[in-house]
């Protein structure tokens, strides 16, 4: 399976399907999610008020994903997910964090799609600490893979220092 770190704008990547890393409305905010929500252009907020609340204000649950056009993006497709708030771990916090990298995976796999990004959900403005979160979503992201479908994945790390802790989950697992 083919896993690569890379150092950039999630935005610009040439890939079948984005992750966001969304919030459980869905209607945008900061970090990746904001600069999704720009790049893709107005198209996608309107695409997402259109997804049901499955409770007032909820479109997406934490550990869950949906699915959209990525619009203005190079990408097809968003899938969005909302990632955990870190309160220490014993909240299910790594339940959480795993079910949003397999529910991203079963949704690029059920369109047919051969290759994703991913953010590093959770490890920004939701505290969840990114040494802990990376071998973890890597793991979720191996036993998601279809091995008749293999997807070609790659985490895009905003920062080289995010990139760094990535690239050493990823060797420790090799």
């Amino acid at each position: 399976m083919s896993i690569e770190i890379v150092t950039g704008d999630i935005t610009r990547l040439q890939v079948d399907a984005i992750v966001n890393a969304a919030n459980a409305t869905l209607l945008g905010g900061g970090g990746v999610d904001g600069a999704i929500h720009r790049a893709a252009g107005p198209a996608l907020l309107a695409a997402c008020r259109e997804l049901p609340e499955v409770r007032p204000g909820v479109r997406c649950p934490a550990g869950d994903a949906r699915i959209t056009p990525g619009y203005r993006l190079h990408a097809r497709y968003v899938i969005h997910t909302v990632g955990p708030v870190w309160r220490g771990g014993s909240h299910g916090e790594p339940d959480l964090l795993a079910s949003c990298h397999h529910r991203s995976m079963r949704l690029a796999i059920a369109h047919g799609l051969q290759s994703i990004a991913f953010p590093a959900i959770s490890c920004g403005v939701y505290g969840y600490p990114p040494e802990l979160a990376a071998p973890l979503a890597l793991r979720s992201l191996r036993e998601a893979q279809d091995t008749d479908a293999p997807l070609q994945i790659s985490v895009c790390c905003f920062s080289e220092a995010m990139a760094r802790i990535w690239r050493s989950a990823l060797s420790a697992q090799d």
